[in-house]
This record gives structure tokens, sequence and C-alpha cells, in this order.
């Protein structure tokens, strides 16, 4: 496939805008990603937290396996919810506010964890953290790529997965820290869960003095307040030459564009929505989230003792953010299609090896736990490297302005559906299969993934928002998409 794009101009940039300078924009613009990333992080640590706190939690609380998927993936299914409502409401209320809403919902969220007196309260707050999750997962990547120019979009808005996976890592390390120092103590998962009470006030505070996407703003007629976001992060003739871009997009999307479920009538946007859905229920379909939530239990099934697979599972985790730091540079260098083939092909790769060696070295084979946890290193760190950011950077490009939040918003319903279903059966189907037959599962889905990012997936890399809107809308998108298959 080639890697050029069909949309640039010489040099790389759209006739008449402008190219990026160095100055203080460039400085505030990587502010605003900083704190609206601290939503990926609490996203990653209110996810990941559960790896390790749910075993001193199931003995506390008396937890069987299925009440321990019910704990897991209460937090995945109210995060499907929050992902379509979250993103209705920014659609409605702004990317800005609704943000400073999730900030409250992942204190609120916590505090109930913490101090559940029960198996139904441990629920409600998990059921609350998730509906924070599922907004953030919609809200901060189309907030981050609304405010990114189109050149460094996708690294702008892949640090939103690199915070999730940082995220994940820090539960890891508390997890561990915490569980070897005060294991032996009542309650010891509790105080897993109060550290995320942190970030989520930092989330808050930062966001009170943040800017509001200035795509959102010309779509909601004020054209002032875009332009003075515009100026803010971005050189002067810069922003003058993207607001006029962005008001000529949205007068077009104005005509022929409906909001929410009346952009269902495009069949184009239908396509589109399709694809979104896709490849973020196929992402889940690897199993990474399965890996990141019951990461300590896998190593345990594998052969390591408790204690020491708490801190083995350290690794995925370290991995996942060295992958995250290499995807941003990847997002900015390879074609989106390019990364997710590639990605789906190693990660089903590694679903295959583990399945065989978890049947060629037997249970009580001292190489049988060291060698899974080098395969699942490798899984995660393919996953991360290829796969997580690429997807959630496609998902905030591919949508027309006036229904970007409502379609990603569809779609991540859709990925949080699939991630909380394995939530769910994850340990009673590694308790009915083994981990043979569970990964083995995934290599048969990853291959579906492969077949459907290489006939289906459009490329985005390098193309503004508001041409890519302009090809997604009259199905333009696909035959760039094809030719560029041929070449």
């Amino acid at each position: 496939m080639s890697s050029r794009n069909p949309f640039a101009a010489p040099g790389g940039a759209p006739a008449g805008l402008p190219p990026l300078t160095p100055g203080p924009h460039r400085k505030k613009l990587g502010l605003v990603a900083m704190i609206a990333t601290f939503g990926g992080l609490l996203f990653g640590y209110d996810t990941g937290v559960i790896n390790g706190a749910l075993r001193p939690m199931s003995a506390e609380l008396g937890l069987t396996a299925f009440t321990e998927g019910v704990v897991t993936s209460s937090l995945l299914f109210a995060a499907a919810i929050g992902a379509m409502i979250g993103g209705r409401i920014s659609d409605g209320w702004g990317r800005r506010r609704t943000i400073l809403l999730l900030a409250v919902f992942f204190f609120v969220g916590a505090m109930c964890v913490v101090f559940a007196p029960g198996f139904a309260v441990l629920v409600v707050g998990r059921i609350i953290l998730g509906l924070a999750v599922g907004g953030a997962s919609t809200v901060v990547p189309v907030f981050l790529a609304e405010l990114a120019p189109y050149e460094i979009r996708g690294s702008l808005a892949g640090r939103n997965e690199l915070m999730i996976v940082i995220g994940q890592l820090a539960a890891f390390v508390i997890n561990a820290i915490i569980g070897n120092v005060w294991g032996d103590i009542d309650g010891v998962w509790r105080i897993m869960f109060a550290v995320a009470a942190l970030p989520a006030i930092a989330l808050f505070i930062g966001m009170l003095r943040m800017p509001e996407s200035p795509r959102w703003l010309v779509a909601r007629g004020d054209i002032d307040g875009a332009e003075s976001v515009l100026r803010m992060v971005r050189s002067t003739d810069r922003a003058d030459a993207e607001l006029d871009d962005i008001r000529q997009s949205a007068a077009k999307d104005e005509r022929s564009v409906n909001e929410g479920f009346g952009a269902l009538k495009n069949k184009w946007f239908v396509r589109i929505l399709l694809v979104g859905i896709g490849i973020g229920v196929f992402q889940q379909f690897t199993g990474i989230n399965s890996i990141m939530y019951y990461g300590q239990t896998v190593l345990v099934e594998s052969g390591f003792a408790e204690k020491m697979a708490l801190v083995a599972n350290i690794a995925p985790g370290v991995i996942a953010v060295v992958g995250g730091l290499i995807a941003l540079r990847l997002m900015q260098t390879m074609d989106r299609r390019k990364t997710l083939l590639i990605g789906f092909t190693l990660t089903t790769v590694c679903h295959v090896l583990i399945g065989i060696f978890s049947i060629v070295l037997e249970d009580g084979n001292p190489a049988r736990p060291w060698v899974i946890l080098i395969l699942v290193v490798a899984f995660v760190g393919s996953m991360q490297t290829f796969l997580n950011i690429a997807v959630w950077v496609l998902l905030s490009e591919i949508f027309p302005l006036r229904v970007r939040a409502f379609g990603m918003g569809v779609s991540v319903f859709c990925l949080w559906i699939a991630n909380a279903f394995l939530g769910l059966y994850f340990p009673s189907l590694v308790e009915g299969v083994g981990i043979t037959g569970t990964f083995f599962m995934f290599a048969g889905l990853g291959v579906l993934a492969i077949i459907f990012v290489q006939t289906q997936v459009p490329e985005t890399r390098g193309i503004t928002l508001e041409k890519v809107e302009e090809d997604v809308q009259t199905g333009e998108i696909y035959l760039h998409h094809l030719k560029a298959g041929k070449e």
C-alpha cells in the first residue's frame, strides 16, 4: 500500500494553510493536552486497579468467580452507556464542561468503592466509575483531535491512550507496593482504589482553566469564541486560515448532515460508523483488557505464586508504556491502515504461541510461567505499539463534525460492550477451557480483524479533519482507499 497521501498539497500541507510555527501557542496546546489526558490517566487507573485489588477484595467480601466478573464488568457495561451519553452531552453542552462533569463522577465513584460496606454498594461505585471512564473514552480524544493541527493530530490525540497505559502501569505498581507492604491488613484493596481520587481532583481543577474546542464553538455559531481559542493555540495567520476552513466545512455540514440518529440517513455515514464499530470491537477481541484486568489471575494460572504474580504483572504495564511512546511516533510516520494490519498480525501470532506453549509446557514445569509471561509481554507490547493508539486516533478522526461525538460514542459503546462481555466471562472462560483454549479463540478473532482492516478501513493520516469529513460524506474516501491499495 502506498503511504502517499492523495489529499496533501506540495510540502504536505493543504493549499492556503500556513505551516505550523514554534512559539507560546505550542506550549499552550501542550498544556491543554496534558490536563485533558488526566481523563485518560483515570481511565487507565480505574480499569487497571482491579487487577491487583480483586483477590483481596474477593477474600474479604466472599466473592465467587461469577461475582468477581460482575464487579469487574459492571464498570465496563456502565462505560458503554457512558460512552454513548458522554458523546451526546458533549455535542450539546461542550467538550470542556463534559470533562469537568466526568471528573466529578471519577471522584464520587472512587469514594463509593473505598467506603463500600458490601457487594451492592461496591457495584454501584464501579458503575459510577464506568460512566466516567466511558465518557472520557469518547470525549477526551474528540476534544484533543478538534484542538490539534492536522500535522500533529495523531501524536496529540494519541497522548490520551498513552496516559491510559500510564494509568494502568501506575495501578500495577501501586498495587504491587501496597499488596506486598500492607497485604496482610484488612481492606488493603480500599487503599488501592483511594489513590484514584487525586488525579480526579487535578482533572477538575485543571479543566476549569482550559479552553473549549474551537470546532465545537463554530458548530454552535460562536465564531468569536472559536477565533479566541485558535489564536491561543496557533500562530495568528494559521489561526485565521484554519478558522476559515472550519467555518466553510461547518456551513456545508449544516446543510448535508443531520445530528444524532438523523445522520443514519446518509449511507456513507452508516458505512463509516460500521468501520468505527468494527475497529473498536476487534480491538477488544484481542483480549488486551482481559490481560489488563485479570493479568494476575492468568499468571497464577500459568504457575506463579500469588505475590510473585503481582510483581510480575508490572512487566506488561511497563511494556505498554514503552509501546505507547513508540506508537506516538508511528502516528506521524506510518499510515493508520498499515499500523493496524501489523498490530493485528503480531497479536494473533502471540495468541497462537501462548496457546501452543501452554500445551507443550505442562503444569509444574518451572519454565511454563516465565515463557507465558514473556509471550504476554510481547502481546501487550505489540498491542500498544501498533493497535491501541491507532484505534483511538482513527475513531477521533473519521466522523463529520456535527456527529463526531455521536459517531464515536456509538463506536465506543460497542467497544465497551465487547470489553464488558469479555470482562464478565473471562474468569469462567479460563476456568472452563484454560489458557490454551482462551488464546486460540483470540487468535481466530485476530484473523477476522486482519481481513476487516484490509477490506474496509480507509486512510486518514496527513489529512485535515475538514477534508476527511468532506470525503466521508461523499464516499470519496473509499475510492482513494481502493486506489491506494492498488498502488
